[in-house]
Order: C-alpha cells, then structure tokens, then sequence
C-alpha cells in the first residue's frame, strides 16, 4: 500500500474537496442536479485514483460501487467496483455509509464528512470523503459521485504533516 502517496495534508484534501465541488456545481443546471452524462472525467483528471461512482439501488433500498478509482484498491486491501456496501464493509462501517448516502439521496444535496478506517485495522488513518448526487433527470437522485482522501489521525488534529 503506498500510503504515502494517498496521505496528503488536510489542507490539500479540502482543495480537492473545494475543486470536484466546483467541477459538480458548475454541471448543475439551475436548481436541476447533473446527470453523469453531464460528467467528464478529464475535467478532474489528478482526483480519479480516488473517485467513486455510486449506483443508487432502489428496491431494495441499496448502493452499488459502479466505479472506484485505483487508489481505492490500496485503501480497501481489494477491488471494490461492482460491490453492494454490505460486500465491502463490516456492519457498523456499512451502516455508517448506508445512513450518510441515503441522506444525499433524499436531501438531493451534497455531502462532506470523517470516517475512520478503523474497520479495516487501520485505526491510525481516515477518510475525508464527499459525495455529491447526480440525477438522470434532473431531480431524483440515482447515482453518487464520490471522493475520499486518507489522511492520517495526527495531520487531523495537529495539521501537521511529519517528515
């Protein structure tokens, strides 16, 4: 796992945050939310190796991981592209997820948040993740796109980066 091309500052996360929000944001058209087709991928070319794709499931209520960038692999021990939430996480973890992506589905709005890679023994790091919902039509949300940056436990509280 080359983490320490993944663990980047908190800093530099919120850039990235604050540059696919922008990307996102500027795809919208009027209060109607961007579709996927209305997504580029080249327009955001240095985030991809942590960019996800979300499939919203409707019936029953679940997510798939349509895509995940390589950088994931190394974050997840394994590949995730084509998973359900519950192949990928432990129950709490998925809970976690399952919770945090249905509000983006049903407030039609963006979401920014820490979790902890602690279900995956790996304690010591997070992730700074977005998600930001995407809708075929304009309005009811059937995809998520996401991004997540690792950051070390220590660079949250501190801002600090160690040599």
């Amino acid at each position: 796992m080359e983490m320490a091309a993944q663990i980047g500052a908190p800093a530099a996360a919120a850039r990235a945050h604050e540059e696919l929000f922008a990307y996102w944001a500027a795809r919208r058209h009027g209060a109607r939310l961007p579709a996927r087709r209305d997504i580029d991928p080249a327009g955001f070319k240095r985030l991809l190796p942590t960019v996800s794709l979300i499939d919203v499931l409707p019936d029953p209520a679940d997510f798939r991981l349509r895509l995940a960038g390589t950088g994931l692999y190394g974050v997840y021990g394994r590949e995730i592209t084509g998973r359900r939430l519950g192949e990928v996480y432990n129950s709490s973890a998925t809970d976690y997820w399952r919770v945090e992506l249905s509000k983006v589905v049903a407030e039609r709005r963006p979401a920014v948040g820490v979790h902890s890679l602690a279900w995956r023994g790996a304690s010591h790091l997070s992730i700074l993740w977005l998600r930001l919902p995407l809708a075929s039509n304009g309005c009811d949300v059937d995809m998520i796109l996401g991004y997540d940056a690792v950051v070390g436990v220590s660079q949250m509280s501190s801002g600090i980066r160690a040599a």
